[in-house]
């Protein structure tokens, strides 16, 4: 398979590829085109069909696999492919795999990590609330299989454990750097800060907020699902429950950021920092790894607030 990261201007390609979108539009002199987002693992690419109605052209829809025959040309300085022709790959024609967006770490290996840092808590009610979520099958293959966000960071497969992972390994340091933090407490609440997101966002190839989502945000939906849980807990205390929700409803530091309230709590302080800074480093990882040719500035970016430039590399 070639890889759209791979494809060059003038390349023939016939390949399949995951339809994400598709639309129609009309050109200045009145005639109906299709815009398409072809996507695979490393990326997206925007397609034309500019003849929908020739017999090259089969009927498909967004989320279908598809054979693409076509050209690599530029437009504005973007690649783009001119699809000639267009059917619906059949079931067993692709590796699903081949074309969502993952990590670039081993899922299992992580999760492992995770299962690591669960068993180290202490305080026996908060281990079991942690393996009522981690423990469960279920849960878990939702879990690994989930981004952390529709874009900005972490938008892929194994995103919002890879993002879970970091900020509770964080934590872990803080708690060893900063000894009077509850460290039950704090990585807990780090490793459930974003489990609202298997709810707020759905799986892929969608990706997509839920009505759910959209309605609630992933730090509501959290505090429910936490007390929940904390509910068939019989010796859980009041006053830990209420800490650790607190955590979640303030884990984004500030109420303009989606933070129903502001950390009031130590722990809450620490857990909003290190959301925060993982947050902002995937988020300039993932900017940094957009080819640009040697440039080294990057422009202006809107999540991180600033024009944003590649570290120089020492000379020899």
């Amino acid at each position: 398979m070639r890889f759209l990261n791979e494809l060059k201007e003038g390349d023939k390609i016939k390949e399949i590829y995951l339809c994400k979108r598709v639309s129609s539009g009309q050109t200045k002199a009145g005639k109906t085109y299709w815009n398409v987002t072809l996507q695979d693992k490393t990326g997206t690419v925007d397609g034309k069909v500019w003849d929908p109605d020739s017999p090259g052209i089969c009927d498909f829809e967004a989320k279908d696999y598809i054979w693409v025959c076509g050209d690599v040309t530029s437009f504005n300085g973007m690649m783009q492919m001119n699809m000639r022709q267009v059917k619906k790959a059949s079931e067993g024609e692709y590796s699903p795999e081949d074309y969502l967006p993952c990590s670039e770490r081993n899922v299992d290996e992580m999760y492992g990590e995770l299962m690591t840092l669960i068993n180290s808590i202490q305080a026996p009610y908060m281990k079991k609330l942690l393996l009522t979520f981690f423990g469960d099958e279920s849960f878990q293959k939702a879990f690994c299989f989930h981004s952390a966000a529709k874009s900005v960071h972490h938008g892929f497969v194994g995103g919002l454990l890879e993002h879970t992972l970091s900020v509770a390994q964080n934590c872990d340091f803080f708690a060893k750097h900063y000894p009077y933090l509850d460290r039950d407490l704090l990585v807990t609440a780090a490793i459930c800060h974003d489990i609202g997101k298997i709810k707020e966002l759905s799986p892929y190839p969608d990706n997509d907020y839920t009505d759910e989502g959209q309605l609630l945000g992933h730090i509501v939906i959290g505090a429910e699902m936490i007390r929940d849980v904390v509910r068939t807990i019989p010796e859980f205390p009041k006053v830990k429950a209420n800490e650790l929700v607190h955590c979640i409803l303030s884990h984004h530091g500030e109420l303009e950021y989606g933070s129903p309230k502001k950390p009031a709590l130590a722990e809450a302080v620490a857990l909003s920092f290190a959301d925060n800074i993982d947050a902002k480093m995937e988020t300039m990882k993932e900017a940094l790894n957009t080819p640009t040719q040697g440039i080294e500035w990057q422009g202006y970016n809107k999540f991180l607030e600033t024009n944003i430039r590649r570290t120089s590399k020492e000379e020899v």
